[in-house]
């Protein structure tokens, strides 16, 4: 796996921070030229992951947001939203479309709507450490 370029950053998990998130990961992207589609899904699967991050991770308290993307050789993008919250004891259950925790208006979609967008994801969580979302697109040629 050869990394051509990648960007980190770390910000509070507040909401005005989600569409930041969403923005600068499309920006950083943009240099592989991808189609409108395709900076879409990119950018639907960040918005889902920080939501994650600042609904679920740190319910009672301030917390941060780690951010990695990483273009990778072959049009491949790579990206890690990691949180150092609660964690999530039963990662199969949280994956199940209308599963949440947080009840009222949320439906419980986040990670079904990441799947749906990405070509593939991983969620990594333990219990008192904090989750890590990893997915990755495929960005294709238009050359």
């Amino acid at each position: 796996m050869q990394i051509l370029n990648q960007f980190k950053m770390e910000l509070p998990a507040k909401s005005a921070n989600e569409s930041f998130a969403r923005v600068a990961v499309a920006a950083f992207i943009a240099q592989l030229d991808p189609t409108v589609e395709e900076i879409s899904d990119i950018k639907t699967a960040v918005s889902e992951a920080v939501t994650n991050c600042i609904v679920h991770a740190y319910k009672e308290k301030m917390g941060y947001i780690y951010i990695t993307v990483r273009m990778l050789a072959g049009g491949r993008v790579s990206v890690k939203i990691k949180d150092k919250g609660c964690g999530i004891p039963d990662i199969k259950q949280a994956m199940e479309p209308l599963y949440t925790t947080a009840g009222g208006e949320r439906a419980g979609l986040g990670f079904a709507v990441m799947q749906s967008f990405t070509d593939k994801l991983t969620v990594r969580s333990t219990v008192g450490k904090g989750t890590t979302v990893l997915f990755h697109k495929q960005i294709r040629s238009r050359q």
